[in-house]
């Protein structure tokens, strides 16, 4: 089974707080979305290689540690998965950057693909999903699928909130795959949106309805 990691940090769970408000505007979602991605990726992160170097400070000689060089690829899911790219690709500004886009049929909820770009070495990288909701977990189900279908092993999906219903479709569906939530809420209402969750994120990322 997939393994469930909850990210407690008290400024990604405040920050959480503030995204979630109803009367939040755009531009203060959009910034609070991509700092709240910048403390998850440095969170996700934490497992990542080092090797030790020997630098000049202008002290001295020290031994000291870098990245190991481990490849990273960042993909989002579209179109509200755009909005955490930039939180985690300034942590990580040599990750690789793809994009699926997956739409949830308006009749029988099922996700339909119609876009994947994905970077051609996806096989040799370990890959960051990124999307703000995990819902149904219909979409990232089939967007998880998709990269692995080009070859993708070493697979995360991060999201800022999640419900059981999704949690258990990922689990069922790909229990390889490590799943990041700031918040797990409490389930879906009939329409599939989640309680409480913070509405339709991509519409009010991009200030649409």
């Amino acid at each position: 089974m997939a393994k469930l990691t909850i990210m407690d940090h008290p400024l990604i769970q405040h920050k959480l707080s503030l995204i979630r408000q109803k009367d939040r505007g755009a531009k203060e979602f959009r910034e609070l979305v991509e700092e709240v991605a910048m403390l998850m990726a440095y969170e996700v992160t934490r497992h990542l290689p080092l090797k030790e170097v020997e630098i000049e400070t202008p002290v001295a000689i020290a031994k000291t540690n870098i990245l190991a060089g481990k490849k990273l690829g960042v993909v989002a899911i579209l179109r509200a998965g755009l909005g955490m790219i930039s939180g985690f690709v300034k942590l990580i500004p040599a990750a690789k950057i793809g994009h699926i886009g997956i739409y949830r049929d308006p009749d029988t909820l099922e996700p339909v693909e119609y876009f994947s770009k994905l970077p051609q070495d996806v096989a040799d990288r370990e890959i960051l999903v990124v999307d703000p909701m995990l819902a149904t977990g219909g979409s990232a189900s089939a967007a998880l699928s998709v990269l692995k279908n080009k070859g993708a092993r070493q697979i995360k999906l991060v999201v800022l909130v999640a419900a059981p219903e999704g949690v258990a479709r990922i689990q069922k569906d790909h229990p390889d795959v490590e799943i990041f939530t700031a918040a797990l809420d409490e389930g879906l209402n009939d329409h599939a949106y989640i309680i409480p969750g913070l509405g339709d994120a991509g519409d009010r990322f991009f200030g649409t309805k």
